[in-house]
């Protein structure tokens, strides 16, 4: 479990919560569907261009700092490659599934 900043515990969750999470998820994803990769939420992302990808990562990186969570990524060109964990826990929690909600969000 971790403490955040707004005094709430994060506990990771059970393979079901996460499977169940998941499906939500990618109900209302765009492109690439959410998956499990290396016990991480994992995602690739494309853009139109490398612009659109380095703005998309900014506007994220607002909200990482919003949820005092922070995503493992990586951009080469117009895709970034994203991995949610919660390290503190140690593994996905529902901070990792609201992070990437919102990275949905501001794909589209």
């Amino acid at each position: 479990m971790t403490e955040k900043a707004n005094k709430s515990v994060i506990e990771k969750l059970d393979q079901s919560q996460i499977e169940a999470q998941l499906d939500k998820l990618n109900e209302n994803t765009v492109g690439n569907l959410w998956v499990i990769q290396d016990d991480k939420l994992h995602k690739t992302f494309k853009f139109k261009s490398f612009i659109w990808a380095v703005g998309w990562m900014s506007q994220i990186a607002i909200w990482s700092e919003k949820l005092k969570h922070h995503p493992e990524w990586f951009n080469v060109y117009n895709k970034v490659t994203v991995d949610l964990i919660t390290h503190d826990a140690n593994g996905i929690t529902s901070l990792d599934f609201q992070l990437a909600a919102k990275m949905d969000v501001y794909a589209h």
